[in-house]
């Protein structure tokens, strides 16, 4: 019997293998349905998946995203241009970057980057130089506006959304260190970042794509290469990047240039009144039962706010039928607003609800 089983299993062993080899590749021989099974190259990215490169996005940008070297005034002569790197007194000649905005010649950098500056030398991609002058500056927003004169000038492409969104895949182009135009990647981590103590008007782009020093007033680009960001600043301890990275928003960042081109300095909205955020201790001591707005804390005599009948203790719930959500936030709604216009204030002034008109005037900083 042993022997007959051993003869039988090596044929039977075999035959099993056969047939399912049979189901497998011909399966409609015994009725099963076919498998529908297709084999092709994949030459584009795969729907759902996102790109394989970002090549073409940078290839679209990097052209318009400038070097910026700048040089003081040292033992009464001008210092060369150089490398920081090698220059002997890097504390004379800082490095940055600028992004040229449209084929006029007209560049966004940093305010801080050609602060005090004597000479302002762009470097294109392209290999061509040019000083710049500056057309104007915004401390407030730490922006600055330059001016270069060259033929065919390449610019950059500006992404129409408003607000961007946590996740999306962003790339920093700039001149970190002076070694040369660098481009890093990663995504955006927050948005409406503020409060931070940078600048007076502060609406920052939060990333983890590495901005390092030289990176400021360079691109930060979408996967397409269209512009989003100004580089402006990185939080760290140690003076290098630590995955948390600054950009002004590209709307603020036009807003600001066209207002600095147009009038030489950037003209804001001014209501001339002090406030903080309503608190659940403040509504308590108010006696009041909501935990929304702002409160007034003091008035400039005589401003727009004062003339209009607003009061210390005052809680501003809207303004122009907006919510009030912080006074950073309002800061900047009646920043934008011109002078001259009227804004409609919605108070809460002893628990009874008020509404005021108040005529915006300009910023008294910006006042000669």
């Amino acid at each position: 019997m042993k022997e007959l089983l051993r003869t039988m299993g090596w044929p039977v062993v075999c035959g099993v293998l056969l047939a399912l080899l049979i189901i497998q590749q011909f399966p409609e021989w015994l009725g099963l349905p076919a498998h529908d099974i297709v084999l092709r190259e994949v030459s584009e990215p795969r729907s759902g998946m996102g790109l394989v490169s970002y090549s073409r996005g940078v290839e679209r940008a990097s052209p318009a995203v400038a070097n910026i070297y700048t040089s003081k005034a040292a033992d009464g002569a001008m210092r060369d241009y150089s490398d920081s790197l090698s220059s002997p007194n890097p504390t004379q000649s800082s490095l940055g970057s600028a992004v040229i905005l449209n084929p006029e010649g007209y560049l966004l950098t940093n305010n801080h980057v050609i602060a005090g500056a004597d000479e302002i030398q762009v470097a294109l991609k392209d290999g061509r130089e040019a000083l710049a002058t500056v057309i104007g500056a915004d401390p407030e927003t730490d922006l600055a506006v330059l001016k270069i004169d060259l033929p065919n000038l390449p610019s950059i492409t500006i992404d129409s959304r408003e607000q961007q969104r946590i996740g999306d895949v962003v790339m920093a182009i700039g001149n970190p260190f002076g070694l040369g135009q660098t481009v890093t990647m990663g995504i955006i981590s927050a948005t409406g970042r503020n409060q931070l103590g940078l600048n007076t008007y502060e609406d920052f782009i939060q990333t983890d794509a590495a901005i390092n020093q030289g990176n400021s007033g360079g691109a930060l680009i979408d996967a397409e290469g269209n512009l989003i960001g100004i580089n402006t600043a990185i939080f760290s301890q140690a003076g290098a990047a630590q995955g948390i990275g600054f950009a002004i928003p590209v709307q603020l960042a036009v807003e600001v240039m066209q207002a600095i081109i147009q009038h030489g300095h950037v003209i804001r909205g001014w209501l001339g009144v002090a406030v903080q955020p309503m608190t659940p201790e403040l509504a308590e001591s108010f006696g009041l039962e909501v935990s929304q707005g702002i409160v007034v804390t003091s008035l400039y005599r005589n401003g727009p706010a004062w003339n209009a009948g607003l009061l210390p203790g005052d809680v501003i719930l809207r303004i122009n039928d907006q919510p009030t959500t912080s006074g950073r936030q309002a800061m900047n709604q009646v920043a934008r607003a011109k002078p001259g216009d009227s804004i409609q204030l919605e108070v809460l002034r002893s628990g009874q609800p008020v509404s005021l008109s108040a005529e915006v005037a300009v910023r008294p900083s910006f006042q000669n």
